[in-house]
């Protein structure tokens, strides 16, 4: 796992990877269904997550691990971790297991407080690994695992160790801090889980809220029924047409299989699977994938 840090390391910022990370979302729900996701409705503790100096340096970085594990559904995997000089935060070495070797940055040894986030990205490799979910680009797949460890309730610990002010510039991970918060936010959105009480970093937390804003814009968008006045005008206009707008509406339309009628599909706000639904006026559309029931006004 990278890890951006010290004074003179820039923090990049926004939604760069939004659609890499909308389908990673989506592939966690094909993979694992609707209710192996609803199965990790409760996040890893900062108690447990917790790891200070004077806790035994092995001995501890173990039970951090363990607890890690067991928060990502892991039961019979074991996790050896070792400390040692390198440029990246953490590495796994994925093997067939039950047993994997994790090996962190030295300077984890003192500043012990965001081990867990180093160990929730590199538990979530193994996760992934075990699942054979993967994406072909090797940069997505970093993606994908930051993404699942944030949508699976280790990751909020990822967006925890953000800190940027004049002294430092910390970010572990891949996505930005604010597509961390956006993932928590769907994530609280799905189970009732609300990660702000936790964070220990004023910057997280200005992070996660920019991300559920995104978030909660994303149940605002045509033709749900949630949608703003200009964006309904917006779909009347497109629907008129037959053609979704340019940009970022996330709606198309498409003539019915049999007769003269229209039908729109949409990103589901949930899962962000596409559905499918006739232009018939205001209907209730359950997604397929995380069944969501959805009110629409097509």
């Amino acid at each position: 796992m990278q890890e951006n840090g010290g004074p003179g390391g820039a923090v990049e910022h926004g939604f760069p990877h939004l659609a890499i990370v909308r389908a990673s979302i989506t592939a966690l729900f094909r993979r694992m269904s609707a209710d192996g996701i609803r199965a990790y409705a409760t996040s890893l503790s900062p108690a447990d997550a917790a790891f200070d100096a004077s806790d035994d340096l092995h001995l501890g970085a173990q039970r951090v691990a363990s607890a890690v594990v067991r928060a990502l559904r892991l039961p019979d995997a074991r996790m050896v971790v070792a400390f040692r000089p390198m440029e990246e935060a953490a590495a796994v070495e994925l093997t067939a297991g039950p047993e994997y070797f994790i090996e962190v940055n030295d300077r984890f040894r003192t500043h012990r407080r965001d081990l867990a986030a180093a160990l929730s990205h590199e538990v979530a490799h193994v996760l992934l690994h075990r699942l054979e979910l993967a994406f072909p680009d090797p940069a997505d797949n970093e993606i994908l695992t930051d993404t699942a460890a944030a949508y699976l309730g280790a990751g909020w610990l990822l967006l925890d160790a953000y800190r940027e002010d004049a002294l430092t510039h910390q970010r572990f991970g891949y996505l930005t801090p604010e597509e961390f918060g956006y993932v928590l936010a769907k994530r609280a959105a799905l189970l009732g889980e609300d990660p702000s009480p936790w964070f220990t970093s004023p910057q997280a937390y200005e992070a996660y809220a920019r991300g559920r804003a995104l978030a909660d814009r994303d149940h605002r968008r045509a033709p749900l029924a949630g949608a703003g006045p200009l964006a309904r005008r917006r779909y009347a206009k497109a629907r008129r047409t037959g053609a979704a707008p340019a940009g970022r509406s996330g709606y198309r339309f498409e003539r019915e299989p049999a007769g003269p009628g229209l039908r729109v599909s949409f990103p589901c706000p949930v899962c962000e699977q596409r559905v499918r639904v006739p232009v018939r006026g205001r209907l209730r559309a359950r997604c397929g994938l995380c069944r969501t029931v959805l009110e629409c006004e097509t």
